[in-house]
């Protein structure tokens, strides 16, 4: 499978997002929030003019949310015409993926069970695979 990945680092874990859904990686230093919005939601931010919603991918898992937020990344995608930007602990490199995708063992809790694609190998070792949509849902979604 030679399927290139966006290499980051969401909730402590190695994972990555197909790169043919990332429209960008950027530096988010200011996130308006929205009321009443849940909390995996943390707001809006903008991009050459154009309102991002924020995710934090840490919260739509089901971890704790890293409350710093000064010079975070975040890889902007597109779902349904409408472009959000997940935030990841860490945004590293592009890479291929070695292997097919494989099922995410027990062990990563249920948000990764339900977020994640599948397993695959890539230079670094075993990466999860990102489903987009999965986090742009959020943990209600994952309850369902």
């Amino acid at each position: 499978m030679n399927e290139l990945l966006l290499m980051c680092v969401i909730a402590g874990r190695r994972a990555a997002i197909p790169a043919v859904r990332v429209q960008s990686v950027i530096e988010i230093s200011e996130i308006t929030p929205i009321p009443g919005a849940p909390p995996f939601i943390r707001g809006l931010t903008a991009l050459r003019s154009q309102a991002l919603t924020v995710i934090d991918c840490s919260v739509a898992l089901g971890f704790d949310s890293r409350n710093d937020i000064s010079d975070q990344r975040a890889a902007v995608v597109d779902v349904d015409g409408h472009l959000y930007a997940l935030l990841v602990d860490e945004a590293l490199d592009v890479s291929e993926a070695r292997s097919d995708a494989f099922d995410v063992p027990g062990g990563f809790g249920p948000g990764w069970q339900t977020a994640a694609r599948g397993l695959v190998e890539t230079d670094g070792g075993p990466t999860l695979i990102v489903n987009v949509e999965a986090l742009v849902s959020g943990p209600v979604a994952h309850a369902a």
